[in-house]
C-alpha cells in the first residue's frame, strides 16, 4: 500500500511509544521490587525515580509527537525524522542516567528538549511558509 506519509516518521513515532512503555514497564517493575502497591506515589528513592522517568517521558511525549508529525508534514521528513531519533535516544539517555542517580539526568534532558524545540521550529517555519 503506497502512502503518501513516509514510513520513517511512523517508525519514529512507534520508537517514541514504545520507549515510553518501556518507562511504565519499569515503574511496574520497581512496584513489585520494592514492594509499593497502587496508588501509591511514593516509596523508596528507586522506585521514585523510576516514577519520575515515566511521568517526565509523558510530558514530553505530549509536546514531541505534535511537534514532530507538523514538522513532518511541513517542513522536511527526514530532518524531522532524524530529530525524532536524537529526541528518542535523548529520553533513553535521561532515562538512564536519572534511574543512576538524579544529577545523571541533565544530558539526556537537554538533548530530548533542544531536539524537540527544533521540531517545533521546524513546524512553525513550515506553517508559515504554507501561508
Amino acid at each position: 500500500m503506497n502512502s503518501p506519509i513516509p514510513a520513517i516518521p511512523a517508525l519514529v513515532s512507534l520508537l517514541a511509544l514504545a520507549t515510553y512503555q518501556a518507562t511504565a514497564l519499569l515503574v511496574g517493575r520497581a512496584r513489585i521490587r520494592h514492594g509499593v502497591r497502587p496508588p501509591a506515589t511514593s516509596g523508596p528513592e528507586e522506585f521514585e525515580r523510576s516514577l519520575r522517568v515515566q511521568q517526565n517521558t509523558l510530558e514530553q511525549l505530549v509536546f514531541f509527537l505534535p511537534a514532530f508529525w507538523l514538522a513532518v508534514l511541513f517542513s522536511d521528513v527526514a530532518a524531522a525524522s532524524v530529530l525524532g531519533l536524537i529526541w528518542v535516544g535523548g529520553r533513553i539517555a535521561y532515562a538512564v542516567g536519572y534511574l543512576q542517580a538524579p544529577e545523571k539526568r541533565g544530558p539526556g534532558f537537554g538533548i530530548s528538549f533542544l531536539s524537540g524545540v527544533a521540531l517545533l521550529v521546524m513546524a512553525v517555519v513550515g506553517a508559515l511558509r504554507g501561508l
